[in-house]
C-alpha cells in the first residue's frame, strides 16, 4: 500500500528479511543493512535487533544472524529483487542445490505493502515468513500491528511460534 513520504505517492513499505551464518555474520548483516540505506529510490526506515538462531534443515552448520529492515520504495517487486540479490552476489553469496544450506548473506523480500506475488522467481509475502520466529519477532519489534496477506496478524502468529534458541546478539555499531 502506497505511503505518502519524501519518495512519493507511489512509496510502498516493504520488510527485507537479512541472514547470514558465515564470515562474520554480525558484520555480513550489519554491513547490509548499509547497503539498503543505499538502495536507489528507497530509505531505510526501521531496523529491528539483531537475532542469533539456530539454523533451518542442516544442524551441521553455524547458527544465523538475522534481522529485518522496514523499507520505503518505489522499486517494483522485482527490481528490488534483483537489487537485493546484487547485494547478496557482493558478498559472495553461493547459490547452490542445498536449501537452507549455510551462506554469506540471504536476502528475502517478507512483505511488499499488502501485495500478495507469486511467480516463478518470487513469492511474496515470503512463503514459510508466519512460521519463523526469526521473521515473526523482528517483525513484531518493527510494527506491531502488521499482518501477513493471507495469515494473519503478527502479534497473533508468534503466539504460535515460541522463540526457541533465538536471543538478540550485540551489533558493532
Amino acid at each position: 500500500m502506497p505511503v505518502n513520504d519524501t519518495l512519493g505517492p507511489d512509496t510502498v513499505i516493504a520488510y527485507i528479511g537479512i541472514g547470514s551464518n558465515l564470515d562474520g555474520p554480525v558484520q555480513q548483516v550489519e554491513d547490509a543493512i548499509e547497503e539498503l540505506g543505499h538502495l536507489p529510490l528507497s530509505r531505510c526506515e526501521l531496523v529491528s535487533s539483531l537475532y542469533a538462531n539456530p539454523p533451518m534443515g542442516s544442524q551441521d552448520q553455524p547458527d544465523y544472524v538475522n534481522a529485518v529492515v522496514e523499507l520505503h520504495t518505489r522499486l517494483q517487486p522485482h527490481d528490488l529483487l534483483a537489487e537485493l540479490q546484487s547485494i547478496e552476489n557482493r558478498h559472495d553469496r553461493k547459490r547452490g542445490d542445498v536449501q537452507w544450506g549455510p551462506r554469506t548473506l540471504d536476502l528475502d523480500i517478507l512483505l511488499y505493502g499488502k501485495q500478495e506475488l507469486n511467480t516463478a522467481d518470487l513469492r511474496i509475502p515470503h512463503p514459510g515468513a508466519h512460521e519463523r520466529a526469526f521473521v515473526l519477532y523482528p517483525l513484531l519489534e518493527l510494527r506491531d500491528g502488521l499482518s501477513i496477506p493471507g495469515k494473519g496478524e503478527i502479534k497473533e502468529l508468534v503466539k504460535q511460534v515460541p522463540k526457541g534458541r533465538m536471543q538478540r546478539v550485540d551489533s558493532h555499531t
